[in-house]
């Protein structure tokens, strides 16, 4: 089961079940991860994203699945409701990369 929701509204997402394997590399896959996080956001839940499991994760599928967040959701938004657990240190140095270049792209999209 890839979604589990909790009494208090939030959403606990497993990278690991909804990609079906350990590699997150195709933006393809990161587009499913999107999609649920996007969903929840608008509902203004919170959402859990779990990197349990994951061995391999690229630059692309973290910009398809959180980067692009920053172009639908307020910077304040995301923080307040998404949450990353489960993840490699490595990994997460990625993703704050990712998520630093995704908030300069949609900051000068806006100009």
């Amino acid at each position: 089961m890839e979604l589990h929701l909790s009494m208090n509204n939030s959403l606990q997402l497993s990278v690991f079940e909804i990609v079906g394997s350990q590699f997150c590399v195709a933006s393809c896959d990161g587009q499913r991860i999107y999609e649920r996080i996007t969903m929840a956001l608008k509902e203004r839940r919170n959402v859990t994203l779990s990197f349990y499991n994951i061995t391999s994760l690229t630059a692309v599928f973290l910009n398809t699945a959180i980067g692009q967040l920053y172009g639908e959701f307020s910077e304040e938004q995301i923080r307040a409701l998404l949450k990353v657990q489960d993840m490699q240190s490595d990994d997460l140095a990625l993703l704050k990369r990712v998520v630093e270049t995704a908030k300069q792209y949609f900051k000068d999209q806006q100009r």
